[in-house]
């Protein structure tokens, strides 16, 4: 298990003085720590039970409970591809292939080299425009494998570029 360093563990400190009396804290500081490290480490989980007085296994158990967390650090770019039936009937199988291929990443995983997670999720709620992938929080309805490809390699070359 990876341990934050001293900067991580001041944004966490940070995180949760911010919150600490606010209603529901556990939950507001858990989004916090997912936004700001892409992931919830458990060294987060254990500082938010001491600061709220809850046990550890709560915090887990919170953590767990919602799909949105997760414990395991994500890539620098996130493709999430549905396989609503919507999405599914329309392709999303060839999207999540595509997808690999391109990355390099496997399924509900991260890229060795860090740059992509590909997850595949449950319905998006978007199935008009199906299929639907979501890139970075950005929803691209009626996704293609080429368009797929194009969005792909505009991440890459503005790696390459140092922009993203």
């Amino acid at each position: 298990m990876e341990k934050l360093n001293a900067q991580a563990l001041m944004q966490l400190d940070h995180i949760i003085s911010a919150h600490v009396n606010e209603p529901g804290p556990v939950i507001v500081m858990l989004h916090e720590v997912q936004d700001t490290f892409g992931y919830v480490p458990f060294e987060a989980m254990t500082k938010i039970a001491d600061a709220t007085g809850t046990s550890a296994a709560e915090v887990f158990g919170v953590v767990n409970f919602y799909a949105q967390f997760t414990t395991i650090p994500k890539g620098k770019h996130v493709i999430n591809v549905c396989l609503g039936t919507a999405c599914y009937v329309k392709g999303s199988q060839n999207l999540i292939d595509k997808a690999i291929e391109l990355t390099g990443s496997k399924i509900n995983s991260t890229s060795e080299d860090g740059l992509f997670s590909l997850d595949a999720t449950r319905c998006l709620g978007a199935c008009g425009l199906a299929p639907v992938v979501v890139i970075d929080g950005r929803v691209v309805g009626s996704c293609t494998a080429q368009t797929l490809e194009k969005e792909v390699a505009q991440l890459k070359a503005s790696e390459a570029a140092g922009q993203a």
